[in-house]
């Protein structure tokens, strides 16, 4: 059995647990540690803080996954200010072996490696995800992430994490032209991740009260989640559908650029989305593709609800660069 930290930073948290790698290959994770990443003023003393938490020294093998592009020496994080130095690490943290690992990618690893009830039905047929043919995960947080993995023949797989939370916003109707035109009076470039991401509500929510000729309230996003959620303000339950509506159209432009067998959404939101995507407008969205509208409609869209995939994912790719031969070497 081998022991690791296994650490989910993201933009808003950072997530710790202690996981064990059995000797079947089994993933054993205990229950997280969730800090604040504005809390703390680096990886280093947010570390501390974990080992203070479960009152010993951690061990000597992480697996860490980052919400930031991760290829090279030096990752600036997309959403915080922290920068981790990756070749520091060891010193830092005091252990001997590590994996790091964008934080999307890292969710690949856990669809690739979650067991079939741990995915529930978004659209598309009812069917486990395929055996092979490559695999779009997509997840909208504090930022949009997009990864995707293919089955190899044999039983393996290879995930490749990306930044597709950056390309470009496509309006679709006139309504996404209006959420274009706001954002555009305020940054140089739009990408999906203004609109398709937790704070992207609060654009969606302004421009449809502009739309109405409402007064907007100043509202934060999660002021908005919220009343959207509970469904006690119908502006923000418009925003809402609306956001919907834009990440099946994402969801299914990710399909068509990755050759998809399957979709699967992840990411702190989708969970919370569990009950109201497949009854929402993302389905007609995900389909809208022209002359592909058919082969659209064939493609699984799968919902992942393991509690904590980051971390698991993680886990699954610390194994996957150090095998267990080689773990018990070691």
């Amino acid at each position: 059995m081998t022991e690791l930290v296994a650490v989910d930073i993201g933009g808003t948290n950072a997530r710790f647990a202690l996981a064990r790698l059995q000797a079947d290959g089994r993933i054993v994770l205990d229950e997280p540690v969730t800090l604040g990443t504005s809390d703390f003023a680096s990886l280093q003393t947010a570390w501390e803080e974990f080992e203070r938490r479960i009152g010993r020294q951690a061990p000597r093998a992480a697996a860490i996954a980052i919400a930031g592009p991760v290829n090279g020496g030096t990752v600036r994080m997309t959403n915080n200010s922290w920068v981790l130095h990756t070749g520091a690490l060891d010193e830092q943290l005091g252990i001997d072996r590590v994996t790091v690992i964008n934080d999307f990618g890292a969710v690949a690893h856990a669809v690739a490696r979650a067991d079939a009830d741990q995915f529930v039905t978004v659209c598309g047929p009812e069917a486990d995800l395929p055996t092979s043919g490559t695999v779009s995960v997509i997840g909208p947080g504090t930022g949009l992430g997009v990864a995707h993995f293919l089955r190899l023949p044999g039983g393996g797989y290879h995930v490749q994490s990306t930044e597709g939370g950056h390309i470009d916003f496509a309006p679709m109707d006139h309504i996404d032209d209006l959420i274009l035109q706001r954002l555009r009076a305020r940054h140089r470039r739009v990408s999906v991740e203004r609109v398709v991401a937790g704070p992207g509500i609060c654009e969606i929510y302004q421009t449809l009260a502009t739309l109405e000729r409402r007064d907007p309230q100043d509202l934060d996003d999660r002021t908005i989640w919220t009343r959207a959620l509970e469904r006690s303000d119908s502006l923000a339950v418009a925003a809402l559908d609306r956001f919907c509506l834009s990440l099946g159209s994402v969801a299914g432009d990710f399909a068509l650029a990755h050759g998809s067998s399957a979709v699967v959404i992840a990411g702190g939101l989708g969970l919370r989305l569990r009950q109201l995507l497949p009854t929402s407008g993302f389905a007609e969205r995900f389909r809208f593709k022209g002359r592909y509208e058919q082969m659209m409609a064939g493609i699984p869209v799968r919902l992942i609800v393991h509690p904590q995939p980051g971390l698991f994912g993680a886990v699954a790719a610390f194994q996957s660069q150090y095998p267990q031969q080689e773990q018990q070497q070691a």
